[in-house]
This record gives structure tokens, C-alpha cells and sequence, in this order.
């Protein structure tokens, strides 16, 4: 198994695509923190996956949480060897002027301060071990926009600068920080990037994706696996991997 004696932590793992990548790392052999916002649907998921599957209630947007998560994950899974920063909220589509300030406040905090918060804390570990992947999950909108999605384009943009500095910062320290960028999927977030869902609105999405579906959890769960695992080792440069959507010179799936 590609992931066998690992452990890692995986955020918004309830559902969508974090809980396509908690599937796949424990089907590797992983040992994976799932936390997630809902505590109820994330344990619920996590009794189903098995004892390598521990859930916790997490805001990721909250240093108190965080440092709560930090603790829980030295109890639970000893060294991390696999942080996976997953969770992520967007606006309604709408003009960048009417997006009130709440929604930006929240879509910022979830996308990018989370990534802080979680680096913050677990990043010194990560260096005195000389070992470890960071992997940031963030979207074809940060590299090729849709209009009236204006703030989480942007969020998503930060989170791909964010993971290139990252990794260059922390290849010294033989830690490899990537970032995966899917195009629309099958998650519950599906309905607020679109709008509404409707066949019109679906298909209208779907003619901008040259394999003519949505990405899956599954796919999402397979790249995941590669990145973090050893098949992956010479990738340690901040690479943005496009799923499904060809419109970067990085992209391999």
C-alpha cells in the first residue's frame, strides 16, 4: 500500500472531495484525522471508514481550534506526516460589489487563514523532522476564473502563491508542498458556484471542460495519493496540478 505507516490530517473531510481523499489515504494504509466543521457527519463517516479513520470537529478558521487540532493529532496519530488543507467555502455568484463583507470575511478566512493557522502550527514539527508533505487544495478558479465568482477566485489564486512560497521555503527543510487545483466537481459546493442547479446551468458548466464531466472525489482522492506518497518525491516545488481542465503548462492530470 502506497501510504502504509503514514498518518495525516485531512480538513473538510465530511464530505466532497475531503472525504474522497480520507477514502483513498486510508484505503493506502494511512492513519488520517479527519476533522471538518460538522462534527456529527464527520464522525458518522469516520465509523464507517474504520479504527484508522479518528473524526474530529474542527474550525479551521479559528487558531483556538486549530490548536486543539494540533494537540488531538499528537494523542491520535503521533508524528504527521501528511497535512492536507482541504477545507473551503465560497460566495454565491454575484458582482464583486455585492458581495457583502461577511461572505468575503468568511470565504478568507476558511481558504487562506486556515493555511496559516494549520502552517503555524504544524510546520516546526515538520522541519526538526526533516520530512513531510503539505498538500493545498485549491481550484481551476485561481488559475482561469469564471466571472461573478470574483472573491473565491481570488482566495484560490492566494492559495496557489501561497503553496509556491511555501515550497520554496520549506524544500531545505525535505519538506514538499504541492497544490491541486480541480476544475467544478460533484461536492456540495456544486449549487453555490453555479447558482442554482438545473440541467441549463450544469451544461453550461460542463461545455467548459474538455472531457465533458465534473472531476469526482475519487479523482481528486487518486491525485491526492500520488502527490503524498513516495511516487511523488522529486515533486517538491510547488506544482500546480490542474484535474480535468487544460490551461497550465503544470498540468499533468
Amino acid at each position: 500500500m502506497r501510504l502504509a505507516g503514514k498518518t495525516a490530517i485531512v480538513t473538510g473531510a465530511a464530505s466532497g472531495f475531503g472525504l474522497g481523499i480520507a477514502e483513498k489515504f486510508l484505503a493506502e494504509g494511512a492513519k488520517v484525522l479527519m476533522a471538518d466543521i460538522n462534527g456529527e457527519a464527520v464522525a458518522d463517516q469516520a465509523s464507517r471508514l474504520g479504527k484508522l479513520a479518528i473524526p474530529m470537529r474542527a474550525d479551521v478558521a479559528s487558531s483556538a481550534s486549530i490548536a486543539q487540532m494540533h494537540d488531538a493529532a499528537q494523542t491520535a496519530l503521533g508524528a504527521v506526516d501528511i497535512i492536507v488543507n482541504n477545507a473551503g467555502v465560497t460566495h454565491l455568484p454575484s458582482p464583486l460589489e455585492d458581495v457583502s463583507e461577511k461572505d468575503f470575511d468568511r470565504v478568507f478566512a476558511v481558504n487562506c487563514k486556515s493555511i496559516y493557522l494549520i502552517s503555524r502550527a504544524f510546520v516546526p514539527a515538520l522541519k526538526t523532522r526533516r520530512s513531510g508533505v503539505i498538500l493545498n487544495i485549491a481550484s481551476t478558479a485561481g488559475v482561469s476564473p469564471r466571472p461573478n465568482l470574483n472573491w473565491y477566485n481570488s482566495s484560490k489564486g492566494w492559495v496557489n502563491t501561497a503553496t509556491r512560497t511555501m515550497a520554496v521555503e520549506l524544500a531545505p527543510f525535505g519538506v514538499r508542498v504541492n497544490a491541486l487545483n480541480p476544475v467544478a466537481g460533484e461536492t456540495p459546493l456544486l449549487t453555490s458556484f453555479m447558482g442554482e442547479d438545473t440541467p441549463e446551468m450544469r451544461a453550461k458548466f460542463l461545455s467548459t471542460i474538455p472531457l465533458g464531466r465534473f472531476s469526482t472525489a475519487e479523482d481528486m482522492g487518486n491525485a491526492a495519493c500520488y502527490l503524498c506518497s513516495e511516487e511523488a518525491s522529486m515533486v517538491p516545488w510547488g506544482n500546480v496540478f490542474v484535474t480535468n481542465r487544460p490551461i497550465d503548462c503544470n498540468a499533468i492530470f
